[in-house]
């Protein structure tokens, strides 16, 4: 008798697939569930919204009206009104003029009262003034010299004359002539002369020596009587 050998069960075999399915539905399972509780996590998270969504799409510039913008204030530099000096130029300091001498300048001519002393010079405009309007001019011959024309008038006077000493009756040196000085004043014409011989003392200008009716200088206080004349210059030599 021949011996079969016993069949197995198919149960075995498909109690294996069922397994084998079964562990399959379960790791499916499983899975989903994880991910199903990751998800859940993520949308439960405190975190979840500090990360922005950043589209895909660009959003269009937002334009700024132009009164919104702010313009900065811009402080304008003060143009100076004047132009700034030129620092001075080193000079050399002015020499001191010399002080005027008794001779003459040329603003002062011969025939000119300018010259004479101011004491001389303002009586005689008084008399100028009075002779006038008596009807008689009184003119200048000559009034205020300089020492050079002194001495030349003097040489010619001892070549007239033949010596200093009657020369000087006439001309008086330069140190001692009151023409020289602005003291003494010739005056024109004969009409003058005389008005002024007359009437002088009025001003205080009177006619000095005997031989010269022309020659007048200050020598009283106006209204006081002129003092006595002399002959000539020659004691003043």
């Amino acid at each position: 008798m021949t011996e079969q050998l016993p069949q197995r069960p198919r149960r075995t075999v498909r109690s294996r697939l069922l397994s084998v399915t079964g562990l399959a539905v379960m790791v499916t399972v499983i899975g989903s569930l994880l991910i199903w509780h990751a998800q859940l996590g993520e949308f439960f998270s405190p975190t979840a919204d500090k990360e922005p969504v950043i589209s895909a799409q660009i959003a269009p510039a937002v334009s700024i009206p132009p009164s919104a913008t702010v313009k900065a204030e811009i402080t304008p530099t003060p143009t100076p009104t004047h132009s700034p000096k030129p620092e001075p130029k080193a000079t050399t300091s002015p020499k001191p003029k010399p002080k005027p001498t008794t001779a003459p300048t040329a603003e002062y001519g011969e025939e000119s009262i300018n010259g004479l002393s101011p004491k001389l010079k303002s009586r005689l405009k008084k008399a100028m003034v009075a002779a006038r309007a008596d009807g008689v001019t009184i003119r200048i011959n000559s009034a205020r010299r300089s020492a050079a024309k002194q001495q030349r008038l003097l040489n010619e006077a001892i070549k007239k004359y033949g010596s200093y000493r009657e020369a000087t009756r006439w001309v008086l040196p330069p140190s001692k002539s009151a023409h020289v000085q602005g003291k003494a004043v010739d005056i024109k014409p004969a009409a003058a002369m005389q008005w002024l011989d007359k009437n002088g003392w009025r001003y205080g200008v009177c006619r000095r020596y005997d031989n010269e009716p022309w020659h007048f200088e200050a020598l009283t206080t106006p209204g006081t009587k002129c003092p006595p004349r002399e002959a000539s210059s020659t004691a003043h030599k």
